[in-house]
């Protein structure tokens, strides 16, 4: 078995157009990260916590917003670099542009307002608390009367 390099965008492309869901996610998953961060999403007694993988990111560089229960994690950023040589003869400007957009439905269980963000060693993470109403309650003893 050898490996071999893909140069080439167009065949990903065409797989990424077939293959996607979308209403919501994605079923690519082999090709999540080339320009999808990855994303786990966890759900515990009191919270759900979303957690996406975008290290070289700085916390200024997200925009989370919220619209009819639609959480919406995106990010756009755009670098330049210039090469010259020292006798002036050579010149090369490259830009780069990287962007992405994730969504997630929340469920009627989830607290909107008081949801929360920070960004720490590569990872961002939202978490969204549960309403009151929603959260595991303790067993209590009911007295027959």
């Amino acid at each position: 078995m050898s490996l071999i390099k893909r140069t080439d965008r167009l065949p990903f492309l065409f797989d990424d157009f077939f293959t996607t869901d979308w209403l919501g996610g994605t079923e690519n998953t082999k090709r999540i990260g080339f320009n999808t961060p990855a994303v786990n999403v966890k759900e515990t007694d009191n919270d759900f916590s979303v957690e996406l993988a975008a290290p070289g990111l700085a916390k200024e560089d997200f925009n989370i917003e919220l619209d009819n229960d639609v959480l919406s994690v995106s990010s756009e950023t755009k670098s330049e670099k210039e090469t010259k040589e020292d006798d002036g003869k050579y010149t090369r400007k490259e830009f780069a542009y990287s962007s992405f957009k994730r969504s997630f439905t929340l469920p009627e269980t989830a607290n909107g307002q008081e949801i929360k963000a920070s960004y720490e060693n590569g990872v961002l993470l939202v978490t969204i608390p549960k309403k009151e109403e929603a959260k595991v309650q303790p067993k209590r003893l009911i007295e027959i009367s």
